[in-house]
């Protein structure tokens, strides 16, 4: 890669998935519909060439680009191909949802790489400009994808709603970022770390600048007070867009964290980490009591993902390297678990219909064993019971709270997975002991069959074989 210029050599996996966005949305244009797979094989070559990229810009060691805007180090090339991974499992998942609906356009290949590229800025940030930069990049193509349907009035609901509250936690996290910048005099994470490490951190400006950041990113990740977009948008945007906005944005929701948080505000960790301990505390609550009360399986989902993100917050509340590191472990596990879950939603879907009520799910074990058995895994992995990933991942967090002494912190995270464990267990209690909702078996799209089967076995091999990820998650914060 001679050719490129050393100072844009760290950008190289976002300017080849630029330049593979133009080529998708200007095939597309010419395409008949009946020749959408291109699309979507033109979108998935895409992902190869920036995965590819990612490698040719080296993530051995940490350097600052593009006049300090813009960093590559382990963590960026780590999360850069996770997330272009889940990327190309959600647009596998979604191909086999598109057939045969009214909007099945090329334009959601091209929305789904905008908001990738926004996320893979987010990753690389090196300043707070670049982080919000990255940030709406991936919002604005994220509102347009859950108004997709433009025939459903539930869609454009959803779509309305989450463009309003994240206009607002936009507009908090700005403001933050400006408090930032009038208490440290630069945007650059490592001039506002140095000048917040020699500073009064108990100064009202630095205080309230961490408390709109909190807001901003706390939405950003659909905690607890900042949640009430999610259950809607889960459930009135289509399937396929659902799945996407319920895994691989949190990938680049984490990297703001680690970037805003761990980086430029460590030193005001003391005013972050409470904040972030009670938004993890009240997630955990809301989140799993009011999914007992769900009856629509995608509602259920969305206030799961808000209980999940408590035990993300948790680890960051913990306040210590192996928090940090067991919330990127935990991050890592529950998108490969959400993903699977969805799919199922998808596996559901009968030709051109939506099944999504938990209802839909009686008697799955007989429609189809294996695709029972794949829920199954993802139930009891999501529960935290041994040996599925989900237990390594809940057992890192609680185990980060107790070496930095938060037992109080640990004993909430213990007792509302026990309580969460009721409406993942009536999932299992609906496939295998009640009578199907209606008869014939399922017979899913061999593309559906591999990846769904693919997901849900990879998150039992990284419950049976934990050590290699949580060893790549260390060595990506080291």
């Amino acid at each position: 890669m001679s050719w490129i210029p050393i100072d844009y050599l760290p950008a190289l996996p976002e300017i080849t998935l630029g330049l593979g966005i133009c080529i998708v949305l200007l095939a597309d244009l010419f395409l008949p519909a009946k020749l959408r797979d291109v699309t979507f094989l033109l979108a998935m070559a895409t992902l190869g060439a920036a995965a590819m990229a990612v490698g040719e810009a080296g993530t051995a060691g940490s350097v600052v680009a593009l006049s300090g805007s813009f960093v590559s180090d382990p963590l960026a090339g780590f999360l850069k191909l996770f997330a272009l991974a889940m990327l190309a499992t959600v647009l596998l998942y979604s191909r086999a949802d598109l057939q045969g609906r009214p909007y099945n356009k090329g334009e959601y290949y091209v929305l789904a790489l905008f908001a990738g590229l926004g996320i893979l800025v987010m990753i690389s940030g090196a300043n707070l400009l670049t982080l919000y930069l990255g940030l709406e990049m991936q919002a604005l193509a994220l509102y347009a994808l859950v108004a997709f349907d433009r025939d459903s009035p539930v869609a454009a609901e959803a779509a309305m709603k989450y463009f309003v509250l994240g206009a607002i936690a936009s507009a908090c996290l700005l403001y933050g970022i400006s408090l930032l910048y009038g208490v440290t005099g630069s945007i650059q994470i490592v001039d506002v770390a140095e000048a917040l490490g020699s500073a009064d951190q108990a100064s009202a400006a630095t205080l309230l600048a961490v408390a709109f950041v909190v807001v901003g990113i706390a939405f950003k990740f659909g905690a607890v007070p900042f949640h009430t977009w999610v259950p809607d948008v889960y459930q009135g945007a289509p399937a396929s867009v659902t799945l996407f906005v319920g895994t691989v944005p949190k990938i680049g929701a984490f990297a703001l964290a680690v970037r805003i948080f761990v980086e430029a505000l460590a030193a005001s960790a003391e005013a972050w980490a409470p904040m972030l301990g009670a938004l993890a505390v009240l997630s955990l609550a809301i989140g799993n009591i009011v999914a007992i009360a769900q009856t629509n399986l995608r509602r259920m989902l969305a206030y799961s993902t808000i209980a999940h993100v408590g035990f993300i917050f948790l680890g960051f509340a913990a306040g210590s390297q192996d928090g940090v590191e067991a919330a990127l472990f935990y991050t890592v596990v529950y998108v490969l678990m959400a993903a699977g879950a969805f799919g199922v939603v998808i596996l559901l879907g009968r030709q051109g219909e939506t099944s999504d009520q938990l209802d839909d799910l009686r008697g799955l074990s007989q429609r189809s064993p294996w695709f029972a058995l794949m829920m199954l895994l993802l139930m009891i992995s999501m529960i935290g019971v041994p040996p599925l990933a989900g237990f390594y991942a809940k057992w890192w967090v609680l185990a980060a709270l107790l070496d930095s002494g938060h037992l109080w912190l640990a004993i909430a995270g213990v007792v509302f997975s026990v309580i969460g464990a009721f409406y993942y267990l009536r999932v299992i209690k609906l496939m295998y002991f009640d009578p199907p909702a209606e008869a014939g078996p399922l017979r899913p799209g061999g593309s559906l069959r591999l990846v769904l089967s693919l997901n849900a076995l990879l998150v039992l091999a990284i419950g049976l074989f934990p050590e290699s990820l949580i060893e790549l998650c260390a060595q990506a914060l080291a």
